[in-house]
């Protein structure tokens, strides 16, 4: 399989759900009471952003694919929190059925686009002799 050219993490699809994802995660929390502001809120946010920020780790590291793989997975793990921190905010009612199923549904996609590059990824983190040269 041919991988289309990356140059920088920020082409990545997953990084571009992922970010968006945790903007109208954002959003939607600055409506949360304040007595949440320590706990599900910071939480959330959290979260929500270390699922792009592990991205962007795992690109600069692919040159070494365990490396690559475990920051991956540390980004499919944060993921997973993400939404289980939408569930207690659906369940405090802080957010409607509709939205908790809208981003729930985002980071299961998010979710499954990682798990493939993390079993794919030898395509990702090998190097053409151009590319070698280049550095």
């Amino acid at each position: 399989m041919i991988m289309p050219t990356i140059k920088f993490h920020q082409d990545l699809k997953v990084y571009q759900k992922s970010f968006d994802t945790a903007m109208e995660i954002y959003q939607l929390s600055k409506i949360f009471p304040k007595e949440e502001r320590y706990s599900l809120t910071d939480q959330i946010r959290r979260s929500s952003r270390s699922v792009s920020a592990n991205i962007s780790e795992a690109w600069g590291k692919r040159k070494y694919e365990k490396s690559f793989i475990a920051k991956l997975t540390d980004s499919e793990g944060e993921a997973r929190e993400t939404q289980t921190w939408l569930q207690f905010a659906r369940s405090c009612e802080y957010i409607n059925e509709e939205q908790f199923k809208i981003l729930n549904n985002q980071y299961n996609q998010i979710i499954g686009m990682l798990v493939n590059m993390i079993s794919q990824s030898q395509n990702w983190c090998t190097f053409s002799s151009t590319d070698k040269n280049k550095k």
